[in-house]
């Protein structure tokens, strides 16, 4: 008997990379050369439109375009979605009209929607008419919604049905139209009067008895929006109830469009962004950084840095202060540990910050809940405080003994490695250097974190990005709040100099 092959075991580093299907530009712009309509289908048929996209994203327009005239457009429709705004411009310009027509006609309402506001308004008006009069009706309707709302969002291809509507009869429309609709794993439902009563998952319509009503196994316990809710708070309602798919009613509360799953996940990912640019003192874009250029990347930070230097003037005051302050021309030494407690003190509050931030976001608390949230960070912060002012009276006491540090008026070249440091003088005055700036470092901590947890609620409160006012608005106040706290820790240590 023939002995069975082993298969081999697959190595280490494949069970950890994700399995995504490759693909090389090249080998496409070949296919497209030679016109090899076969290879482009079985491309599309093994590889992500979005993989795609970005694999074709610097041909020119004419090689793009027979991409178009060669697969079908039902094909092509999701694939144009995922094409940069520069290169789907570029395409309508190249396009005849009846391929716009083909392509419009079989792409979502909601796609088509988002494309038309980032073209040129000749251009826009060229795709709008070349959609069918359905097609541009569901457009208008998207259009009119302001941009980041649950109305700009939603798309208006979707399956809805009476609530006396037989099982048996639901299931032959979905294979008569489904294939039309965004989604069919959730059924919407309504009553004779059109208001939106409930809805039903795709697997208990399969599963239910055929003469059973929708009524009879529909779930009434439905999460809905408005239109003119805002598109992050909806992105905050699929996160907590596990949504594929969520209804969108108007003023009168009918349904008039759906919400699903994948453009949520756009929405959290742009939140996120948003967030991240704005924690790092810049301007979000919507671009992707290779599309952007040197001026768009300038823009999105000289703002934020002039602002910057101009709330640095408060900081500048204060150092001007300090520096014409006795004590400090008496104990030059102190001057070097000011950077260190404005660090020490602004990165302890971006900490608290980016956590307020973060549960803001996720929902973990809001506004209401500013003096419990603020008690509970208020003792981490004492404890966090502590500790600090604990390790900097210790380290500022070593650097000091071993000369890292020193009193050029007082104890010049006094350190351990001299053998000159064992007197009760010099004892006397480490001690009182360590413990000023501890004391300062720990009060300082304390204080950050106390204003990083305010700010973003307060931001929160008010209707603003917490990460839009937080970290500009956190980085003066902790400069100008800890140079103010060494001052008068300073005067207080040493009342001879004040």
């Amino acid at each position: 008997m023939d002995q069975e092959k082993k298969i081999p075991e697959p190595k280490e580093e494949e069970l950890v990379e994700p399995k995504v299907p490759s693909i090389d530009p090249e080998k496409i712009l070949n296919y497209i050369r030679k016109k090899d309509r076969k290879a482009l289908l079985t491309i599309f048929e093994i590889v992500p439109n979005i993989d795609i996209a970005e694999a074709v994203e610097d041909f020119e327009p004419a090689d793009l375009l027979y991409i178009f005239r060669a697969v079908p457009s039902e094909i092509t429709a999701d694939f144009f979605d995922e094409l940069s705004n520069d290169t789907k411009e570029a395409l309508i310009k190249a396009m005849t009209d009846k391929e716009l027509i083909e392509l419009i006609n079989q792409s979502y309402a909601d796609d088509v929607a988002d494309t038309v506001v980032e073209l040129p308004a000749n251009l826009a008006s060229r795709v709008l008419r070349a959609a069918d009069k359905d097609m541009r009706r569901d457009i208008n309707q998207l259009l009119q919604y302001a941009d980041g709302t649950a109305g700009a969002l939603m798309t208006t291809e979707y399956l809805e049905f009476v609530d006396s509507s037989k099982v048996a009869d639901v299931i032959d429309e979905i294979r008569a139209k489904g294939k039309d609709a965004e989604t069919v794993y959730t059924i919407f439902v309504r009553n004779k009067k059109r208001e939106f009563v409930g809805t039903v998952g795709l697997d208990d319509l399969i599963f239910a008895d055929p003469k059973q009503t929708l009524s009879d196994i529909m779930n009434r316990d439905i999460v809905s929006c408005y239109t003119a809710t805002d598109q992050e708070e909806v992105a905050k309602l699929f996160r907590r109830y596990d949504l594929t798919a969520m209804a969108v009613l108007n003023a009168d509360s009918r349904l008039v469009g759906v919400i699903t799953v994948d453009d949520a996940i756009d929405v959290m990912a742009e939140e996120q962004e948003e967030d991240l640019a704005r924690l790092t003192n810049m301007e979000p874009t919507d671009k992707p950084y290779m599309e952007l250029t040197a001026w768009d990347n300038a823009k999105k930070c000289f703002p934020w840095l002039i602002a910057l230097l101009i709330l640095g003037t408060f900081t500048t005051m204060v150092l001007d202060r300090i520096e014409k302050s006795r004590i400090f021309t008496m104990l030059p030494m102190l001057i070097a540990f000011v950077p260190t407690l404005m660090d020490t003190g602004g990165n302890a509050g971006a900490q608290t910050t980016g956590l307020m931030i973060r549960g803001l976001a996720v929902d973990d608390f809001g506004p209401k809940d500013i003096l419990r949230v603020l008690w509970k960070e208020f003792k981490s912060a004492l404890i966090i405080a502590g500790i600090v002012a604990a390790f900097a009276f210790l380290w500022i006491t070593i650097e000091q003994y071993a000369g890292i540090v020193s009193d050029a008026e007082h104890f010049e070249g006094v350190n351990v490695w001299a053998g000159n440091c064992w007197t009760l003088d010099f004892f006397r005055h480490t001690i009182s250097n360590s413990a000023l700036i501890s004391i300062t470092m720990g009060v300082a901590v304390l204080f950050s974190k106390t204003i990083g947890t305010c700010l973003p609620l307060g931001a929160a409160a008010i209707k603003k990005d917490p990460a839009l006012l937080s970290q500009p608005m956190l980085t003066t106040i902790m400069d100008v709040a800890t140079l103010c706290i060494f001052l008068l820790m300073a005067m207080a240590f040493f009342p001879q100099y004040a």
